[in-house]
C-alpha cells in the first residue's frame, strides 16, 4: 500500500479483552478501508495513547496488534464496555479528562442494553454505544466522527503556518525600518558632504579672485 493511501486512512484504536470479538470489529473497520490497532485492556490502551496508568499490575505479556501506528494519529478510540481492570467507561472518562486525548471521539460496545449504563456513557463524552454484535452498518457511523479529528487537526495545520506567517511579517517590519533609516543617515551625510564641498569651493575661488583682482593705491590713480 503507498504512502497516499494509508495517508488517506483512518486510523482506529479497537479496545476489547474478547480476542473474538476484537478479531470481529478490526475485520469490519479494515473492511471501510480503516486502519487498526487493537489492545485487550484499557490500560494498554492509555499506554499506546502516550497516557501511562500508575497501576502495573496487568499483565507484562502485551496482547497488542499494531498496524503501523507509528504512521498515523488516532482518529477514533472503540472500546468494549465490561473488561476486567479498567471498564470502558473508566476508559472513556481517563481520555475526556486528557487535554491531549479529550477530542479523540469515543465509541462503547457492550452485549448488554443496559439504558443507564448508556446513558451515563453518552454523558461522558461518547459519540455512539453500540450492541455486540457489531455490524458493518454500525460501523459505517463511525465515519462521520473521524472526519471531525481529521478537520480539527488540519485547521491546527493551517492556524500553525499562519502563526509561523505572521511571525515571518513582523520581522521582515522590523528589519525594513532600521534599513530605511541605514539609508536615509547615508543620504544625508552624502548631502552634508556635498554642501561642504560646495562651500569649500566657493571659499577657494573668493580666495582665488581676491589674488587677481587690481589694487589701487589711495588716490586711486596707480595700480598696485
Amino acid at each position: 500500500m503507498g504512502m497516499a493511501a494509508a495517508e488517506s486512512q483512518f486510523h482506529v484504536l479497537a479496545v476489547d479483552d474478547s480476542i473474538i470479538d476484537r478479531k470481529l470489529i478490526e475485520r469490519l473497520l479494515k473492511t471501510s478501508s480503516c486502519q487498526v490497532t487493537t489492545v485487550d485492556s484499557g490500560s494498554k490502551a492509555l499506554e499506546f495513547l502516550g497516557l501511562q496508568e500508575d497501576d502495573k499490575n496487568h499483565s507484562t505479556q502485551s496482547c497488542v496488534s499494531l498496524d503501523n501506528h507509528q504512521e498515523a494519529e488516532i482518529n477514533l478510540i472503540i472500546t468494549d464496555y465490561c473488561m476486567p481492570g479498567m471498564t470502558g467507561y473508566d476508559l472513556l472518562k481517563k481520555i475526556k479528562e486528557s487535554s491531549s486525548l479529550r477530542n479523540i471521539p469515543v465509541v462503547i460496545m457492550s452485549s448488554e442494553n443496559v439504558p443507564s449504563r448508556i446513558n451515563r456513557c453518552l454523558e461522558e463524552g461518547a459519540e455512539e454505544f453500540f450492541l455486540k454484535p457489531v455490524r458493518l452498518s454500525d460501523v459505517n457511523k463511525l465515519r462521520p466522527h473521524m472526519m471531525k479529528t481529521r478537520s480539527k487537526s488540519q485547521q491546527q495545520e493551517a492556524e500553525k503556518i499562519v502563526t509561523e506567517e505572521k511571525i515571518e511579517i513582523s520581522s521582515e517590519e522590523v528589519q525594513q525600518p532600521q534599513t530605511e533609516s541605514n539609508t536615509e543617515h547615508n543620504q544625508q551625510q552624502k548631502l552634508q558632504a556635498n554642501n561642504n564641498n560646495n562651500k569649500r569651493k566657493a571659499v577657494e575661488e573668493n580666495l582665488s579672485l581676491d589674488t587677481t583682482r587690481p589694487r589701487y593705491s589711495i588716490n586711486g590713480l596707480a595700480a598696485v
